[in-house]
């Protein structure tokens, strides 16, 4: 197995970030300083990051938990800012998160102790649904969502796989879910501003077969059924 494949499976950190500490000159194998991602280790060997052994998890987990708004699904930031790791507390084993919610948006984030789990359930290939409660403040055009519905190219970026219908309206406010399987960055923030929607809230409801239901902001709760997808 190459070595930065190996932090993220042992829930170190992404294999991104396995690669950037490669570069950093963090990683020893075998009390020798690794220089090259793609170097083949394997569970006899002795993986040292920053005094710290790494082991490959036997048992992969998954946990999900209500993001709150005005966090950032990155371990720390420059700006001070808070973390969704912040919030988890410090007996729970070291996490990666399953992709991520922007700033301002809140709900269901998934976190493993596995770094291929969490990379193969971003993959646009795995066709895993993404569920979103979104308010918008004002009228809604059926007419656009139709387009929407249809497929849509923004900025030279096709939007091709996204379902949105309403849900309720409750003047002045219009609820509407959307349902996608991509991930784009940003990807609804960025259809709302190209129909001048008013976004007033942000909800993830549902990653694949696991919902939000009735976690509260912040809290943390392990998912005993699940999908490993590797």
């Amino acid at each position: 197995m190459r070595i930065a494949k190996y932090i993220s499976n042992a829930g170190y950190c992404s294999r991104r970030e396995a690669e950037k500490l490669i570069d950093q000159k963090k990683v020893y194998i075998n009390n020798i300083c690794c220089n090259h991602p793609s170097t083949l280790v394997n569970e006899k060997d002795k993986i040292v990051i920053q005094n710290q052994i790494i082991k490959l998890q036997k048992k992969i987990r998954l946990w999900k938990m209500y993001k709150p708004k005005k966090t950032i699904c990155t371990n720390s930031d420059p700006q001070n800012r808070k973390t969704i790791f912040g919030l988890i507390a410090k007996n729970y084993p070291r996490m990666i998160s399953i992709g991520r919610l922007d700033f301002m948006s809140e709900g269901l984030m998934l976190l493993t102790n596995n770094g291929e789990m969490a990379r193969n359930y971003e993959l646009p290939s795995s066709n895993i649904v993404r569920i979103y409660r979104v308010c918008i403040r004002g009228v809604i055009d059926y007419k656009d969502l139709t387009i929407i519905n249809k497929g849509i190219t923004i900025n030279k970026i096709n939007y091709k796989k996204i379902k949105v219908k309403i849900e309720k309206i409750e003047t002045p406010y219009t609820w509407l879910i959307f349902k996608m399987t991509e991930g784009k960055n940003r990807e609804i923030r960025k259809l709302c501003d190209y129909f001048l929607w008013n976004i007033v809230n942000l909800v993830r409801i549902q990653y694949g077969s696991i919902k939000l239901k009735d976690l509260k902001p912040g809290e943390v709760v392990e998912v005993k059924k699940f999908k490993t997808l590797i």
